[in-house]
This record gives structure tokens, C-alpha cells and sequence, in this order.
């Protein structure tokens, strides 16, 4: 019985986490009551540790936990141990972190849509909607790119890594006070930079959020205009928005309403690309003609850059692990399934709702506007005769 022991372990602490993903998925009203607003506090708290120094607790942890599990299996090998025993109880080390994890980050999942926070009305769009939107986005992302500081070579030249963090709150703060947004109040502690960068870079990843120790960090290799877009994103997860598709909208909200020209740039640039993509998925004609008008703007070399750089630097085989063990773990948990589409679609509602339904508004007719009314014909017109009763 000794050497199930681990199993045994593994298994109650796999059962408490099922336990909290039922209740998430059932009380999904009382998670968004008040889930949300304890977790950002523990991870203000976490964080508040964790800030004081530059370097990555949890890849600390994470190199500690290694050395630690190797030298006990040499230790097995030398004393003969029943590796079965070991493999148990390092199985049950693994479930108590994701239990930690679910119990203190992960039911974030099952919260309300971030819709209903920031009083935005969803609708199914049409394609010629997503066109508007696409286009929308791809001017204003053409008109910051022409204001950006570039070098001789048409290159941009952005502050440092550690200038760019230092300002990602500045729009989470500006959303949260004065757009009322309380969904973007927390922690604005500077993200890291994101140590093993060549490694995450092969997978594609431009950050990672670890809410065990409350860090944001972000991978420093990756083209400096796709940086502050990055970062506001991995704040967004430190501020509980754990889905991705609401992190990446949070994270152009922020971006957009950042004083900063290069996170204004970053945040237009990626909503572009979004919503490109999703037009591309659907009308590759319509997508090249929107596309084609970007030529000689310096956004064209700009998003080839990007493109080439996750090219180069891409691995097919980590990759395909990497989203294996993600896939694995939405399907546990039954998260909502991660899609470019999802942040598209919350960026044409955006635009639907702070653009388009603003210009329907001012046009609409006001028989109470004397601009809009035809008052010649009128017997007491004071403006036309110079007449007329007080």
C-alpha cells in the first residue's frame, strides 16, 4: 500500500480540482460576483513579492523543482526504490500546483463575458461590417506608422523593453478611471522580461502569465512595435481577464487609449492583423484588395518583418506539443475555445458600436436643429425677415 500512496494522493487532489470546476462551471453568477475581485487581490499580493526583484520567480521555482525531481530518481537508481513509488508522488507534486492554480486563477474562465463589463452589445456582423472595420483599423494603423521614429533603414526605433513597461498601465489606468471600466482596476507592477526567450520564440509565444507567483512576463526577442501590445495582453491575464480572446481586445483598449504613440501603433497594428486574418478566412479577394492598399505605407514592411520573424524562428514539433498540452487543458477545464475570430469579433462590435453607431447618430434627423430644418417659409422667421413676436 505504501507505493500507492503517491497515486492516492495525486488522485484526492485531482478530485478537490474537479470539485472547484464544477462549481465554477455551475455558479458561473456567483464566480463572476466575486471570484474575480479576490483573485486580483491575491494576485496584487503575489505580485507585490514577486516585483521587487527582476529576474523570474517561477523559472527559479521551476530550475529548483527540476534539480530536485532528477536527484531523487538518481537517488532511487542508487538505492534500488521502486521508481513506481517516485513516479507517484511526483504525479501528485504536479496536481497540488494545478489545483493551487485552478483554486486561485483558473475559475476565471467561467466569469461573465467582458462584454457585459464594458457595456458593449454584441451582434452577429455581416462580412461588409468586418470589411469597414478592417479597413477602419488598417488607416488609422497606416497613419501611426507614418509618425513612428524610424532609422535610415524605414526601421522603427522604440524606447527600451524597460521604458515600454514602465507605461503599459497607463491605459488600463485611464479605462478603469476614467472611462469607468472597474474591470481594468488591479496591479499595474511593470511585466518582466521573459527568460529562455529562443524557446518561446520557437513556439510562437510572445509572453506568459504565471499566477502562482503573479508575474507578467513577456518574450524581449520579438519586433519592438508587437512589444507593448504584448505586454498589455500578459497585464490583462495579471488582471484576471484569463481568456484570450478578451486579453487581446483588453489589451488593444489599453494599447489605443495610451498616451504613447508606439503603444497606439501596437494596439492599431494587431487589430489590424486580426481582423485581416478573419476577412482572409473568409474572403481571401476582399482581404488582398484591403491589404493591397498598404503598399508604400511603412505598415507594409512592418508586417512582413513580423511575419518573417515567427517564420525563421518557428518549430513545427514544439508547437504542435505545446498546444497539445493546452488543448488538453481547455478540454478539462471546458474553457472556451481560444480562435483569432473571437478577438475580431469583439473589434468590429467596437468599431460598430463607438464609430459607426456614432455617425448614424449625428446624421439622424433633429426637427428641433434649425441647421437641419428649412425655416424660410416661416412668416415670423426672425433670421429671414427681421421680424417677429418676442
Amino acid at each position: 500500500m505504501k507505493y500507492w500512496r503517491g497515486y492516492l494522493t495525486a488522485a484526492i487532489l485531482a478530485a478537490f480540482t474537479w470539485v472547484l470546476i464544477q462549481m465554477g462551471q455551475r455558479y458561473t453568477t456567483l464566480v463572476d460576483m466575486v471570484y474575480p475581485y479576490v483573485t486580483r487581490s491575491v494576485q496584487s499580493f503575489l505580485t507585490a513579492w514577486t516585483g521587487v526583484v527582476d529576474f523570474l520567480v517561477w523559472q527559479t521555482a521551476v530550475v529548483f523543482l527540476v534539480i530536485v525531481l532528477l536527484a531523487t530518481l538518481v537517488l532511487v537508481f542508487i538505492f534500488r526504490a521502486k521508481i513506481v513509488r517516485w513516479l507517484g508522488w511526483a504525479l501528485a507534486a504536479v496536481m497540488a500546483v494545478v489545483l493551487l492554480h485552478t483554486g486561485i486563477y483558473g475559475l476565471n474562465v467561467y466569469s461573465g463575458p467582458i462584454e457585459d463589463d464594458l457595456r458593449l452589445h454584441m451582434v452577429d456582423y455581416t462580412q461588409s461590417e468586418l470589411e469597414a472595420a478592417t479597413v477602419f483599423y488598417r488607416d488609422k494603423a497606416m497613419e501611426l506608422a507614418e509618425k513612428i521614429t524610424r532609422d535610415e533603414s524605414g526601421n522603427p526605433v522604440y524606447p527600451t523593453f524597460e521604458e515600454l513597461a514602465a507605461i503599459t498601465g497607463d491605459g488600463y489606468r485611464t479605462l478603469a478611471r476614467e472611462r469607468s471600466f472597474s474591470i481594468f482596476g488591479g496591479d499595474y507592477t511593470p511585466v518582466k522580461k521573459l527568460g529562455w526567450s529562443g524557446l518561446y520564440t520557437s513556439m510562437g509565444k510572445t509572453g506568459v502569465t504565471v499566477a502562482l507567483t503573479g508575474e507578467s512576463a513577456v518574450n524581449p526577442d520579438i519586433p519592438c512595435y508587437a512589444l507593448p501590445f504584448a505586454m498589455a495582453h500578459e497585464m490583462a491575464h495579471r488582471l484576471c481577464i484569463a481568456r484570450e480572446g478578451e486579453a487581446d481586445f483588453s489589451a488593444f483598449l489599453a494599447c489605443a487609449e495610451n498616451e504613447s504613440i508606439e503603444y497606439q501603433y501596437s494596439a492599431y497594428f494587431m487589430a489590424y492583423k486580426f481582423c485581416h486574418a478573419a476577412l482572409n478566412s473568409v474572403d481571401e479577394d476582399a482581404a488582398f484588395a484591403i491589404d493591397e492598399q498598404i503598399q508604400g505605407n511603412p505598415l507594409y514592411n512592418d508586417i512582413n518583418e513580423l511575419g518573417s520573424f515567427y517564420a525563421e524562428n518557428h518549430d513545427e514539433e514544439l508547437t504542435r506539443l505545446v498546444a497539445t498540452v493546452t488543448d488538453t487543458y481547455n478540454e478539462a477545464t471546458e474553457a472556451e475555445a481560444v480562435t483569432a475570430g473571437s478577438v475580431c469579433d469583439y473589434l468590429v462590435n467596437w468599431h460598430i458600436d463607438q464609430y459607426v453607431a456614432e455617425e448614424e447618430v449625428e446624421s439622424k434627423f433633429d426637427p428641433f436643429d434649425e441647421t437641419q430644418v428649412d425655416l424660410s417659409g416661416l412668416v415670423n422667421n426672425k433670421t429671414q425677415t427681421g421680424e417677429g413676436g418676442e
